[in-house]
């Protein structure tokens, strides 16, 4: 890169979750502009959608809604407590904006005040979301740091990615999820070792994209047609083909969704009746066999696991199970016989979601599999771009939680039920918890309007807190619904330092933008706050981002003496270091000492082996082995089904990071008249007088939303597809009927699916999200209705000034006795 001169410059680089990307600063004839790597073998343009930071739809200035203002300056009664008519008016009232002194204080205040009169549990330290890429600029942390320090709060723990998978992993293996996801076979291992892959959910490479953190080198698809051409084999079974499936480079095997487990019991079944188990395996590796075999016979009480029983459930024919099981164990078998077990996350975001996780990790070991370089099991090939990325012993310098002297904590995707229903009694993994009652809650970056299930129900909840603070760059469905909102800067509007987690390449992030509007770092922020409320030095030290980075990168060059120091680093741009490889081994070959020798490397779990059968799990109500248990919703549910016969899936997009910058070009593009599209097949949609690009009404009791028909070659009969973050846009109320479903709400026009989906938990084990567990009807919209319902979802609120000031500025520190 040269400057006008033809002067060499170093070039300016920013890492996103999409991987690196080169800064083209903005001149007098071109805005700011973001290329991909160059060197990136499948670079992805998703990220450039970063390039236009001074969009409409940023925060500018901090902003507090009107109705919740007054109660403010009315200040609290006697008992502490606050007027709180207004909550109802969330989402539909002018927000003030304010001086950034004033919002800072309004924050502390109220802080303190909830604390005070109800106590530390009652604060709820939302902020779930993948935020920035960076190691210092973690809204998350920085915000329970905040809280933490200033006495205590209820957070969420778990995921909706893989939040099945996070607690069941634990009982079977013995090791956390992380771990589980290290030790399973790497994407050079695949390349170059495995002979067969079963794959459960597919591997679609849209998804691998990005990964948190960012994907330093998209290698995914280079690996599988690597092993293809190798002459590996690969089985999908899924609702929808993936792309190798799509391209006949893989089979595909339609599934109804929700039922792999059954067809995973009956493969175990066949396997077991035609002596094709691996059974020194299992003696030597697992505990619990004779429990599960038991099981697969029948002889619990329970029908025989045969290829005739998983049929009738999974819609597949009995002859393809009967052929598929001999040809998993032949490759087992054979010299250097290699077969992966291969499960998507979303297969585990089914009611009763953990038990397929088990199933999976049960059917890799009775092949004798696990352990091996290129076989065994791996929970997440196709959730993303690093999962199966060879390990280079790195991990990123992050910047680290504090202690959470409440000590409470919710599975993320029971948020709702805690507003809704405090004080009731739920089983989280062996837990029991009584839900606390939340009377603030504050999110720094995410959007739970994207996120959870069954938002007409997240409204209700969200009209219940005294206080909702959002902390974030946008103007979201969350911040348009909150009572204080805080702008927060982005990626190319402050220094960090990004990588080194999938793949070697670390870069010094650099401020490329000025900060748009008034909007300030979200540690700026929280730091102020901590001054206010006497705990800064419990918060932070009183560091500098400044200081904190330069911290940051002396613990991590601690390790390896041949990295630059933050200077030079800056001086680079970026660098590509060699990998550390002993630290890699550790954890990437944790699998293949146990199973080298299982008395000197035991697993943590109760007898050191794999667990087929799980005491704890039958503790908890449950079955003690994997069971096939019918979802509440699905294709096989007679009643529901008359109702609602097609099964809904939301995947992940394509276009944009969840619900992040569905505003910008790459995600905008990929729509029809400003609707997300929701994939049919042709014959579901002739049924109905649809045809490709209709606009269409999806719906069942939870809600309702506007898509438009996309025919899809690659998905199977009675399942629609429709990826979520498409941001909420409810219809007005001046839209009349037309805008509302059969109960009167409002309709998103833009194509939200978790208007649909049910929120409820996977099971007692995770209470996990089971957003695909969903049914719907879809019937044809008029054009002429389509037209009067166009959706407009990056409206921002009426934005109004006040030049009277906060009053009330008395506030209590920790050690005041009002604290």
């Amino acid at each position: 890169m040269t400057d006008s001169s033809g002067t060499d410059i170093v070039p300016a680089w920013v890492m996103t979750h999409f991987g690196p990307y080169r800064v083209r600063p903005a001149t007098a004839h071109a805005p700011l502009a973001l290329e991909p790597d160059p060197a990136d073998p499948a670079p992805t343009i998703l990220g450039t959608a970063l390039a236009g930071p001074d969009h409409a739809v940023r925060i500018r200035r901090p902003a507090a809604r009107a109705g919740w203002l007054k109660a403010m300056e009315a200040g609290p009664a006697a008992d502490g407590r606050r007027a709180n008519d207004h909550r109802g008016r969330r989402g539909a009232e002018p927000f003030v904006q304010l001086p950034w002194d004033e919002a800072l204080d309004l924050a502390a205040v109220e802080l303190a005040r909830i604390r005070r009169t109800h106590g530390p549990t009652a604060i709820y330290g939302g902020s779930y979301g993948w935020g920035s890429a960076g190691w210092f600029n973690r809204a998350r942390v920085h915000l329970h740091r905040l809280l933490g320090a200033a006495g205590g709060f209820t957070m969420g723990t778990g995921t909706y990615s893989h939040g099945a998978a996070e607690r069941m992993i634990p009982h079977v293996l013995g090791m956390d999820f992380a771990a589980a996801a290290a030790a399973a076979p790497d994407w050079d291992q695949i390349a170059n070792r495995t002979g067969l892959i079963l794959s459960f959910g597919g591997m679609p490479l849209k998804n691998a994209q990005l990964d948190w953190g960012g994907v330093a080198s998209h290698r995914v698809g280079a690996a599988l047609d690597q092993g293809f051409a190798r002459g590996m084999r690969m089985v999908t079974v899924a609702p929808v083909a993936d792309d190798a499936a799509a391209q006949g480079k893989a089979a595909w095997q339609p599934i109804r969704p929700g039922t792999d487990t059954a067809l995973i019991l009956a493969l175990l079944h066949e396997l077991d009746a035609h002596g094709l188990i691996d059974e020194p395996a299992l003696v030597r590796l697992t505990s619990g066999w004779p429990v599960l075999r038991r099981h697969l016979r029948g002889q619990d009480g329970t029908p025989p696991k045969t290829s005739d029983w998983a049929a009738a459930i999974t819609g597949i024919p009995a002859g393809i199970i009967t052929a598929l099981a001999p040809q998993l164990a032949d490759e087992a078998a054979a010299p250097d016989g290699r077969v992966l077990i291969a499960m998507a996350w979303a297969v585990q975001r089914h009611q009763h979601g953990e038990m397929a996780v088990w199933a999976a990790i049960a059917l890799a070991a009775a092949l004798g599999q696990i352990g091996l370089d290129g076989g065994g099991v791996g929970i997440g090939y196709g959730a993303g771009g690093g999962f199966g990325m060879p390990q280079n012993g790195r991990r990123p310098g992050l910047i680290g939680p504090l202690p959470n002297p409440a000590g409470m904590e919710i599975p993320v995707s029971r948020f709702a039920d805690a507003l809704l229903d405090p004080g009731r009694r739920i089983i989280h993994d062996g837990r029991h918890i009584t839900l606390p009652e939340i009377r603030l809650v504050w999110w720094a970056g995410g959007n739970p309007f994207h996120h959870h299930q069954d938002i007409n129900r997240l409204r209700r909840a969200w009209a219940r807190p005294d206080t909702i603070i959002v902390q974030d760059m946008a103007w979201t469905s969350a911040a348009t619904h909150a009572d204080l909102v805080l702008p927060a800067t982005g990626p190319l509007e402050r220094a960090d330092i990004g990588g080194g987690l999938h793949g070697p390449t670390i870069i010094a992030m650099q401020p490329r933008h000025p900060p748009v509007g008034e909007a300030r770092d979200d540690h700026a922020i929280l730091a102020a706050i901590a001054d206010r409320l006497g705990c800064r030095d419990a918060f932070d030290g009183g560091e500098t981002a400044a200081a904190a980075l330069e911290r940051l990168w002396a613990d991590y060059r601690a390790a390896d003496v041949s990295l630059p120091d933050l200077a030079t680093l800056r001086a680079l741009g970026r660098i590509d270091p060699a990998p550390l490889h002993a630290p890699a081994g550790i954890r990437a070959g944790r699998l293949a000492r146990f199973r080298a020798d299982p008395a000197t490397a035991p697993l943590n779990t109760p007898d050191g082996r794999i667990m087929l059968a799980c005491d704890a799990i039958a503790a908890m109500g449950l079955a003690s082995h994997p069971v096939f248990t019918p979802p509440d919703e699905w294709l096989g549910a007679a009643g529901a089904v008359a109702r609602f016969p097609l099964h809904l899936l939301s995947p992940q997009p394509a276009t944009r990071l969840h619900s992040q910058m569905d505003h910008a070009g790459p995600s905008a593009d990929a729509k029809l008249d400003g609707r997300e599209r929701i994939d049919m097949h042709a014959d579901d949609a002739a049924a109905r007088g649809i045809a490709d690009g209709d606009c269409v009404m999806v719906f069942n009791d939870r809600g309702a939303c506007l898509a438009a028909a996309r025919i899809c070659p690659t998905i199977m009969a009675g399942v629609v597809a429709l990826p979520t973050g498409a941001w909420y846009d409810p219809a007005p109320a001046d839209t009349g009927p037309a805008g509302t479903d059969a109960r009167g709400r409002p309709v998103c026009r833009h194509g939200n699916p978790n208007l649909l989906t049910p929120d409820t938990g996977t099971s007692p084990i995770a209470q996990a999200p089971s957003a695909q567990s969903c049914l719907v009807e879809i019937r044809r919209i008029a054009p002429e209705m389509a037209r009067r319902l166009a959706p407009d979802p990056y409206r921002i609120p009426v934005l109004i000034d006040r030049p009277t000031p906060f009053p009330g500025r008395d506030l209590p520190r920790p050690s005041d006795p009002r604290a």
